[in-house]
């Protein structure tokens, strides 16, 4: 009987370790993802893929301007702002249900229903650490958030980029990457190190996920405003590096995206640059100007020169007809887009959020003088009215109560 029974056991060990062997020989799940060919991106299918689509801006890296604020333009700032309004604990719940609120499931459906093929998601770092950010001091959701729209956008077959819109020390100093003033980032070795960490913790666990276009390292990086900033513009390249580098560790495949300097406007820092690395392409941005192919020469003539995509990740902002010019600028010359953004106040987007009243109130607040404890007080409205209107505006940041901006969705080609 023990013999048999050492036999059974034997043998049962001998099929675990099978099976074992035969799952480890497996090897990671095969996933087809957009690949680079020349100047084009190819679908899994061998398909070429034209970029169109919008930016979920505002939702997980807010931006003043569009609540209507002024002064008050980084989501640092806000955020101190509407602690002196309101108080920490009530603040901290408005942006938990503002990140559930802003951007759902059915704004999803609706991105879909236009056309669109591609979300551009600007994040910031924060969302990937434990230090403060909306309404979180540690345990961050930038996955869980990240998830729902992979999910979504998967049931819809939409693309997403993934856009580091706020890097560690700030790439651009200025307020769209909530830093203090200045690109610390290309100075500072801790920042360059946590930059590089946040990246491959993405990268890691979105490294089977087709959903996922490509990884925009950051977002306009290094302002106009700097007496160094050749200097600055000098360093880039090496901080682009590191990042491909944090990556590749744990991602050979998916697509990583660079911009160029001076509001991703500025490729000659990146001439002649070797990254070593056939799975690159590049994101440009341009508001203003003529709607015509002289507007963006020297972005065709960096693409040509590489033979890498181009797309224009931010660009809007403007008349529908400006607009339209420019879309088809854009589709000529075989340079994909993301119009910038996809929601907020006072329109010049897909869905525009209309405040509540006495939202003026809350404006009027941002602007006031708040450099002492006294200004503070003295501009503070009745608190218990300024948290009314605040919980209006999150009932006015739902889909079902934006207005959606047919005129604007047209002039793209899209369909509202």
């Amino acid at each position: 009987m023990k013999k048999t029974l050492f036999t059974i056991l034997a043998l049962a060990a001998l099929l675990l370790s099978a099976c074992q062997a035969e799952k480890k020989s497996e090897g990671p799940p095969a996933v087809k993802l957009m690949i680079v060919q020349g100047p084009d991106l190819i679908t899994p299918d061998g398909e070429k893929f034209f970029i169109k689509g919008t930016n979920f801006g505002n939702w997980i890296n807010p931006e003043g301007y569009m609540f209507g604020f002024r002064k008050t333009n980084s989501v640092r700032f806000i955020n101190e702002m509407f602690c002196q309004l309101v108080g920490p604990d009530f603040t901290a719940e408005f942006w938990k249900t503002f990140k559930d609120n802003y951007i759902t499931r059915k704004d999803v459906q609706f991105v879909k229903k236009t056309g669109s093929n591609t979300i551009r998601i600007p994040f910031h770092y924060k969302l990937f650490t434990d230090e403060d950010y909306m309404g979180l001091t540690v345990n961050q959701d930038g996955f869980a958030r990240i998830d729902s729209i992979v999910e979504w956008c998967r049931a819809e077959g939409l693309y997403v980029i993934l856009d580091m819109h706020d890097a560690p020390g700030g790439q651009t100093g200025d307020n769209i990457d909530d830093s203090y003033g200045y690109p610390w980032l290309f100075e500072s070795a801790a920042s360059q190190k946590l930059y590089c960490d946040v990246w491959r913790k993405i990268a890691d666990y979105y490294k089977y996920e087709p959903v996922i276009l490509g990884y925009e390292l950051f977002n306009e990086p290094i302002a106009p405003y700097f007496e160094n900033m050749e200097a600055l513009n000098a360093k880039m390249k090496d901080v682009y590096k590191m990042g491909i580098k944090a990556i590749r560790e744990v991602d050979k495949e998916h697509i990583i995206l660079l911009g160029g300097s001076q509001w991703n406007g500025n490729f000659n820092p990146l001439r002649n640059v070797e990254f070593n690395d056939d799975k690159l392409m590049y994101t440009c941005h341009r508001y203003g100007g003529e709607p015509t192919p002289d507007a963006i020469r020297d972005f065709i003539v960096f693409r040509d020169s590489v033979n890498r995509p181009m797309y224009m990740g931010e660009i809007g902002h403007n008349t529908n007809e400006w607009m339209a010019a420019f879309c088809k600028t854009m589709e000529d010359n075989n340079i994909g887009w993301t119009f910038w953004p996809y929601k907020k106040m006072d329109g010049s987007c897909f869905a525009s959020v209309v405040p509540p009243e006495g939202w003026d109130k809350i404006i009027e607040f941002s602007e006031a003088p708040r450099v002492t404890y006294k200004d503070i007080r003295d501009a503070r409205p009745n608190q218990e009215e300024a948290k009314a209107i605040m919980l209006k505006m999150l009932e006015q940041c739902k889909f079902e109560n934006n207005h959606i901006e047919e005129g604007y969705i047209r002039a793209l080609g899209l369909n509202p």
